[in-house]
């Protein structure tokens, strides 16, 4: 079988990077009337480019099938929230927008950013696909467009205005052309504008075994070395970088055009780049080594599922996230050792986790039934959970979570 090649530079893909079995679409929430049908299942195996070096799951499932109607609304997480209004807070000041400026975020979501520019008189428009996630932002004054963001769609928007500001946040992995995608926020941005993007970092990734990352959705795990190689190729220059902690540890680039010399390159950007040359992420050995450290994990967390379940022990989840269900389904955990999970969103309360068909409930669920151990599926809001869910230490519950190793704590 010939095999796949690069989405960004079309080299054939030989190495492999993790294999982790076949696996349902992470979204594809199910209803209790789907649980006798039959469910579709892909590769979930993530390869490596030799020549450059990105990080890729093949396509199997197109953008259309996974986002035109999605599950995951961003202003469920408190968290998520005030890392938005301080990015918002931090680019007004730094970028001098004001009401005469124009931002654009592709893959606006609910709203969940946008509507912080919104509340400063900052005119704004959202790129969201999923018109039924499209729907909440308009309700909060965001206008938005339903429609995926490429070249096309950008010289369309370009024809009327540009931008000042282009954003996207955990969008750049979510592409799987990603020539045409970078391509469009340059025929979108203004000769003087700034683009930043934010995506897990996939030396990060690769440093805490963050392997429940990789999912149907996210084509691309992103190296700043690659994210360089990839925005060059357009006419846009990376000429900052913010290591932040959301998800597990992400970057923030900040891109300009070529021709705009009037933003000078930090220290910061040959800093990284030096740093991630030194981890090994030029050198294909350094890859070869990553699937060994996914194995481990999931032996460390049947092991403890089992051994709770052995001793009488009651284990539940918090949490409905994508990456939950890269986990779960790799490690074979279905209701027999994880009882049910709950979550906040209303629209993934009532139905079932794909694959492994563990019930999704309302959190409240948790005080009702008391379980000896929460395990935190989205290991990354640990802290926001733990406070939310304080009360389980009232009947001596205790938190899981299972990266980079599985570890108990109060």
């Amino acid at each position: 079988m010939k095999p796949a090649a690069c989405r960004f530079c079309r080299a054939p893909l030989m190495l492999s990077f993790a294999d982790l079995g076949m696996s349902p679409p992470s979204n594809s929430y199910l209803k209790a009337d789907d649980l006798n049908r039959m469910e579709q299942f892909y590769p979930l195996h993530a390869w490596v480019c030799e020549k450059c070096f990105l990080v890729q799951l093949e396509e199997f499932e197109t953008p259309e099938q996974i986002f035109s109607d999605y599950a995951y609304f961003s202003s469920y997480s408190e968290s998520w929230l005030a890392h938005a209004k301080a990015y918002t807070q931090a680019m007004t000041a730094r970028l001098l927008l004001n009401t005469g400026s124009f931002v654009v975020e592709i893959a606006s979501n609910d709203g969940y950013l946008l509507q912080y520019f919104v509340a400063q008189g900052i005119p704004v428009l959202g790129i969201e696909p999923a018109a039924n996630v499209a729907a909440v932002a308009e309700k909060k004054g965001v206008p938005t467009l339903v429609k995926f963001f490429g070249t096309q769609t950008a010289q369309e928007l370009a024809a009327g205005r540009k931008a000042d500001l282009i954003l996207g946040n955990n969008v750049l992995a979510h592409v799987p052309d990603l020539n045409d995608f970078v391509s469009g926020m340059g025929a979108l941005l203004k000769p003087g504008g700034v683009v930043t993007m934010e995506f897990p970092h996939l030396l990060r990734l690769m440093q805490e075994n963050q392997f429940d990352t990789i999912y149907h959705e996210h084509f691309s795990y992103i190296s700043f070395i690659v994210a360089e190689r990839v925005f060059a190729a357009h006419g846009l220059t990376l000429f900052d970088v913010d290591e932040i902690p959301t998800h597990g540890g992400s970057l923030r680039i900040y891109a300009r055009h070529a021709a705009n010399g009037a933003l000078e390159v930090s220290a910061k950007v040959a800093e990284l780049r030096k740093r991630e040359r030194a981890a090994g992420l030029e050198r294909a050995e350094t890859y070869r080594t990553f699937a060994e450290k996914v194995k481990g994990t999931k032996r460390s967390l049947l092991k403890f599922l089992i051994g709770a379940r052995d001793s009488g022990k009651s284990v539940v989840g918090y949490g409905a996230p994508a990456k939950g269900n890269t986990l779960l389904n790799y490690c074979g955990v279905r209701s027999d050792l994880l009882e049910y999970t709950v979550d906040r969103s209303p629209h993934k309360q009532g139905r079932f986790l794909p694959g492994v068909h563990i019930p999704i409930h309302a959190p409240e669920k948790i005080i009702q039934t008391q379980p000896d151990y929460v395990l935190i599926l989205p290991w990354n809001l640990r802290e926001e959970i733990v406070g939310q869910m304080a009360s389980i230490r009232a009947w001596g519950g205790r938190f899981v979570v299972p990266i980079p190793e599985t570890k108990v704590f109060d």
